[in-house]
């Protein structure tokens, strides 16, 4: 019997969560190799297996990293503008 080593997570979890809620390019990447984990592994395809595990999790990192500085900028722009508004108005 061939030495198997552990299968690797295959982060789908984060793939979700970065497509709904982040950057869907970078999620909907994500989740093509977190699909691919499982099926590589069950193959024997340890090291490959590997690679599309950190892949997954590099693609929903920058989803998520895309989508935090996406969320700054737009209260950067817009929320605090309207507040400033807001600000203006109760002056007179």
């Amino acid at each position: 019997m061939e030495n198997q080593p552990p299968k690797p997570n295959n982060y789908l979890v984060l793939a979700i969560i970065c497509t709904v809620c982040c950057c869907l390019p970078a999620g909907i990447v994500s989740i093509v190799y977190a699909a691919r984990v499982n099926e590589t592994y069950a193959r024997g395809e340890y090291t490959l297996a590997e690679q599309y595990s950190s892949s997954a999790r590099t693609w929903g990192i920058v989803g998520l990293v895309i989508g935090g500085i996406g969320v700054i900028i737009y209260l950067a722009l817009f929320g605090f503008g309207i507040f400033a508004g807001i600000m203006e108005n109760a002056r007179y």
